[in-house]
C-alpha cells in the first residue's frame, strides 16, 4: 500500500478527522496524551514518530526541554509549523520512522501513539528497533494501539470519517476483529498484548510493560 497519510489523509483532512471525533474518541485521545506527558520530565528531549500536524507534539513540548516531530507527509508538517507557531523548543522533520536520521542515544523519550505502528505500514519491529536505538540508556519508548474493548467507538469514528469523505467507504466484509478496511485502500489493524511482547522480545532492554489506559488504548512501555 502507498503512504496513505502522505497522499490521501494529511494536513487539513487529517485535522478534520480529529475535529469530528465523537466525545468518547476525544476522551481516548486526551487520555493517551495525559499518559505520555506524565512520563516526560522538564529536562527531557522527546521524539514523536508520525507527528502529523503537531496535535500531540504541542503537549509534549509544554512538558519537555525539546520536542522533535517526524512524519512522512510534508503537507502535514507544513500545517504543523503554522499551527505550532513560534515554539522555540519544537523541531519538525520529514522522515521515515523505520529509518531515523538521528544518532544513537539522542532522546530521553520516544513516542509512537494512536496505533502508529499499524498506520506506518512498515515492519513494526524495525520501527521499534529504531526507537530503541535513538533512546538514551534509561530512556523510555512509548507505543500504543487500540484496546479491544474500544472497537465500537473506533468503528463509529471511522464511519464518521467515511461519511465526511475523509477516508473511503468502509468495506463491511473485510472490517472486523480489530481491522478497519476502506474501499480506497485504507487498512489499519491493532496490536494486542501478545504481539507487543513478541515484537519487543528480541531487544536488550531493562523493562517492558503492557498497560491498558482508559479502556481505549493498549500501551507498551519500554525502559531502554
Amino acid at each position: 500500500m502507498t503512504d496513505y497519510y502522505s497522499e490521501r489523509l494529511s494536513a487539513e483532512r487529517l485535522r478534520r478527522c480529529y475535529e469530528i471525533a465523537p466525545p468518547r474518541v476525544k476522551g481516548y485521545l486526551a487520555a493517551e496524551v495525559e499518559f505520555v506527558t506524565r512520563r516526560v520530565r522538564a529536562s527531557d528531549a522527546v521524539l514523536e514518530l508520525g507527528c502529523g500536524y503537531g496535535r500531540v507534539l504541542k503537549a509534549l513540548a509544554a512538558h519537555a526541554r525539546t520536542a522533535v516531530g517526524v512524519d512522512t507527509s510534508y503537507a502535514s508538517l507544513r500545517l504543523g509549523r503554522e499551527t505550532l507557531g513560534i515554539t522555540p523548543n519544537v523541531r519538525l522533520a520529514q522522515m521515515n520512522a523505520a529509518a531515523l536520521g538521528f544518532a544513537d542515544q539522542t532522546f530521553d523519550v520516544v513516542v509512537c501513539i494512536q496505533n502508529g505502528l499499524s498506520a506506518f505500514h512498515v515492519d513494526p519491529r524495525t520501527v521499534i528497533g529504531e526507537s530503541i536505538r535513538v533512546a538514551r540508556p534509561g530512556g523510555r519508548v512509548l507505543l500504543s494501539s487500540y484496546a479491544e474493548r474500544f472497537w465500537p467507538h473506533r468503528l463509529e469514528w471511522f464511519q464518521l470519517q467515511a461519511n465526511h469523505g475523509l477516508v473511503g467507504e468502509l468495506d463491511p466484509q473485510a472490517t472486523g476483529d480489530g481491522v478497519i478496511v476502506c474501499r480506497d485502500g485504507f487498512r489499519a489493524r491493532t496490536i494486542g498484548c501478545d504481539e507487543f511482547l513478541a515484537l519487543t522480545s528480541d531487544f536488550n532492554v531493562q523493562h517492558r510493560q503492557i498497560e491498558e489506559v482508559d479502556e481505549s488504548s493498549l500501551f507498551c512501555e519500554i525502559i531502554v
